[in-house]
């Protein structure tokens, strides 16, 4: 609804990846879901980071001369994603169960400092409402 553009057979295969990726590690699957929806306007992109990139929560992108990450493919893109909010939400004593491919892993520091979406405001993003615009689609996916 948000992107007539995009195939729906295409999005439940995305979404499902998410749910799987999500899985693995032990993160909330809507949460990264809407996220995502959140970071890439429901996958219409348009600012730093193209859907080539397939980097669908923005990681390293700051300016035109550092657009972000640049992930081999979607399910690769997806789980960097997934790993990085792995590294938000737990600390040091819970390690991945995939190899680590989200090369800014490393620099969440302290581990841990968001073990909740309300804790991505202001860290994963300066944006202080950030959590409450995640929380809205949160209960807009709970409708669907």
């Amino acid at each position: 609804a948000n992107n007539p553009e995009a195939d729906p057979e295409y999005i439940l295969e995305f979404a499902q990846m998410y749910i799987e990726e999500a899985s693995a590690e032990g993160i909330n699957s809507d949460c990264a879901f809407v996220q995502m929806c959140h970071e890439t306007g429901f996958l219409t992109f348009g600012n730093l980071v193209t859907a080539e990139m397939h980097n669908y929560c923005g990681l390293g992108a700051i300016n035109e001369e550092q657009r972000g990450e640049v992930f081999e493919n979607e399910r690769l893109g997806i789980r960097a994603h997934i790993q990085h909010l792995h590294a938000y939400a737990t600390t040091e004593d819970k390690v991945l169960v995939n190899e680590c491919i989200d090369r800014r892993y490393k620099y969440v520091n302290p581990r841990g400092k968001s073990k909740t979406i309300e804790g991505l405001a202001g860290t994963w993003a300066a944006d202080r409402q950030y959590s409450i615009k995640l929380e809205n689609l949160i209960r807009r996916l709970e409708m669907f």
